[in-house]
């Protein structure tokens, strides 16, 4: 109980230090010029701060067996977050050479192209948690994308995709979007539930499938394979619309993509956590023979799975045309990729049944975060993929090494 006492004081005082250390220069830098040098560093250390100490009051006393065992994985828990460690240090490393990094901007501007990317690796875990796959993903972004822009065109552009289709209801095309993609999830549902085909081939199988059908789709006249632009206002609203904007001078506003993806966290992880569902797809993934022992629907659930996921797809597909105010039959090519990898970095196991929202979420921050700033201090993107692979090999090589020490 002691060293539980002592870890809630370390992080408590921690977290005082950091925020008077973080209102100390709030209210310096400019008088001693370090507007230019640190930027908005003491709002992030006010930030870390209020978080730090706020964990530290609210942690629970462990028992002296749990304070034992922390002990004794420290060196894991070094190993398992060895890539969260690295990030840090990259983004020391970023700020020092690159300060303007150190901006509420730059923060903003991460967390909003997280977003869709987050919808899109909360909709995949569910079929890694079943110790499956689904690359389907990213054509089923770019298929809602499509089929939502093609029917929110402008009366007045010139080239419309549905030239005398007229002003429908906003909702009438994302319905539309998000239910072509539930098909489409409903389909490799039933090819892994049915046929118990692996979900690698099954969702290889229907990715082409879904490209050819958008293709198709895309090519139709009058519009023959042109880009689909002319988006209505109402509609790009949706992905750039930006609240609080000039609460204060310099502030750019939140995207409105930052609390939907927050709200889609809420509900995945009550799903997940709080549901006879969630708990089946952790007891199906951890072992498929013993959930039908038990007496759990596997063939409903599966089917579930990846509809709730293509339905996830489905709406990130959406907010993708209306942040771009556009679509193209190739939006989400490799974003499948992404956010597996995303999903694997932050802790979902690809031998199934373990993986959480919060793990999940930090995943995709980590790949952003390091995919932002690499960009932000000019390095190759040649020089990118590298990283970006070598970050997914260890991510995996660690996963397997925690699966054969269980």
């Amino acid at each position: 109980m002691a060293n539980t006492s002592r870890s809630k004081r370390l992080m408590t005082t921690g977290g005082l230090v950091f925020l008077v250390l973080g209102i100390a220069l709030y209210f310096l830098k400019a008088p001693m010029g370090l507007n230019r040098k640190i930027y908005d560093l003491p709002i992030f250390l006010i930030i870390i701060g209020v978080c730090s100490a706020l964990k530290g009051f609210t942690a629970k006393e462990k028992t002296e067996e749990e304070a034992a065992l922390a002990g004794k994985t420290f060196t894991e828990f070094l190993a398992n977050n060895a890539i969260l460690l690295a990030m840090l240090v990259l983004v020391v490393v970023i700020c020092i050479l690159q300060p303007r990094f150190m901006q509420i901007r730059v923060a903003l501007d991460i967390l909003t192209q997280s977003a869709t990317k987050l919808i899109m690796a909360l909709g995949i875990c569910f079929a890694l948690l079943i110790a499956g796959t689904d690359l389907s993903a990213g054509r089923m972004v770019g298929l809602a994308a499509v089929i939502s822009a093609s029917m929110m065109q402008t009366a007045t552009y010139a080239n419309r995709f549905f030239p005398d289709l007229p002003q429908v209801s906003l909702w009438i095309p994302i319905v539309a979007a998000i239910v072509a993609c539930m098909l489409f999830g409903a389909l490799n549902g039933f090819l892994v539930a049915k046929y118990e085909m692996h979900p690698f081939i099954a969702t290889l199988a229907t990715q082409v499938i879904i490209y050819g059908v958008c293709s198709l789709y895309f090519d139709m006249p009058p519009n023959n394979s042109q880009p689909i632009g002319g988006i209505r206002p109402d509609f790009a609203q949706l992905g750039q619309m930006r609240l609080f904007n000039g609460i204060y001078k310099g502030f750019p506003g939140i995207s409105i993509l930052i609390p939907i993806s927050i709200v889609i966290c809420i509900v995945i992880w009550f799903i997940l956590n709080k549901t006879v569902f969630g708990k089946n797809v952790y007891a199906i993934g951890g072992n498929r023979e013993a959930a039908v022992v038990a007496g759990i629907n596997v063939f409903r659930n599966i089917m579930f799975i990846f509809t709730l996921a293509s339905f996830l797809y489905g709406i990130a597909g959406v907010l993708e045309a209306a942040r771009t105010a556009g679509a193209t039959n190739n939006y989400g090519l490799g974003y499948e990729t992404d956010a597996i990898a995303a999903c694997v970095v932050g802790g979902v196991s690809m031998s199934g049944g373990i993986g959480k929202v919060g793990g999940i979420v930090m995943g995709v921050l980590i790949f952003t975060v390091i995919q932002y700033g690499l960009q932000f201090i000019n390095v190759s993107p040649m020089w990118q993929q590298v990283i970006k692979g070598v970050i997914i090999a260890v991510a995996v090589a660690i996963d397997l090494t925690k699966y054969r020490r269980k």
